[in-house]
C-alpha cells in the first residue's frame, strides 16, 4: 500500500496558508479519488482507498508541521509500509510560485516538517512532491509569510499548481516516479536548487 502524506498545519486558521498546500493537495486526492480523510488514525486524519488501481492511504498529520514525522513513522509501523512505498507532499520557498518539483529522494531543502519526515523514518530516501511558494520578491521572515492567509487571487494561482501536484501523485503510482520527474519537473526549471 502507498502512504501519500501531505504536510500541513490543523486548524481553520491555517487552511489558506501557504505551508498548508500539502494538506490541499490530500484534499484534491481524495475528491478526485473518492476516499474520505477523515478517521483519526497515529496523529493524522486518514483515509483508504485505491489510485491507477493500488491501494493506497492518504494522510495529513494532526501534530502541527514540525513534528510531522512521529505520525509518519507511526503510520508507516501500523500498516507495514515500506519507505520505498512513501510519497511526501509538501510546500517549497525555494521554488517559484506554482512551481512543482517531483524527486525521488533528497535533503528537507530547510523545510522543517520535511527534516521532521526523515528524522523520524531514518532515511531521506523517499519520494516527495515539493510545491514551489517562493512569491517572488524577497520574503523578511520566511515563517511569518508561510502562516499568513493567502488573498483570493493568490489562492486562485496556487489552485491551478495544486491540481497538477495532486496529477503527479497519481502519476507517480501509476508509472513510477522517473516518468512522473520527466512529466512533471519541466515546469520548475530555472529552480534555486535541486536536492
Amino acid at each position: 500500500m502507498f502512504l501519500v502524506v501531505g504536510l500541513g498545519n490543523p486548524g481553520e486558521e491555517y487552511a489558506a496558508t501557504p505551508h498548508n498546500a500539502g494538506f490541499r493537495v490530500i484534499d484534491r486526492l481524495a475528491g478526485a479519488h473518492g476516499i474520505r480523510v477523515s478517521r483519526k488514525d497515529s496523529q493524522a486524519l486518514a483515509g483508504v482507498g485505491q489510485i491507477a488501481g493500488q491501494p493506497v492511504m492518504l494522510a495529513k498529520p494532526q501534530t502541527f508541521m514540525n513534528l510531522s514525522g512521529a505520525a509518519v513513522a507511526r503510520l508507516m509501523e501500523k500498516h507495514r509500509i515500506a519507505v520505498g512505498d512513501l510519497i511526501v507532499i509538501w510546500d517549497e520557498l525555494n521554488l517559484p510560485w506554482g512551481g512543482l518539483r517531483v524527486l525521488a529522494k533528497g535533503s528537507a531543502g530547510g523545510h522543517n516538517g520535511a527534516q521532521s519526515v526523515i528524522r523520524s523514518v531514518g532515511t531521506q530516501e523517499f519520494c516527495r512532491v515539493r510545491l514551489g511558494v517562493n512569491p517572488g520578491h524577497p520574503v523578511r521572515d520566511g515563517a511569518e509569510y508561510l502562516l499568513a492567509p493567502m488573498r483570493r487571487p493568490q489562492q486562485q494561482e496556487l489552485e491551478a499548481a495544486e491540481e497538477r501536484a495532486a496529477e503527479a501523485v497519481a502519476s507517480i503510482i501509476a508509472e513510477g516516479v522517473e516518468k512522473s520527474m520527466t512529466k512533471y519537473n519541466r515546469r520548475a526549471q530555472g529552480s534555486r536548487e535541486d536536492a
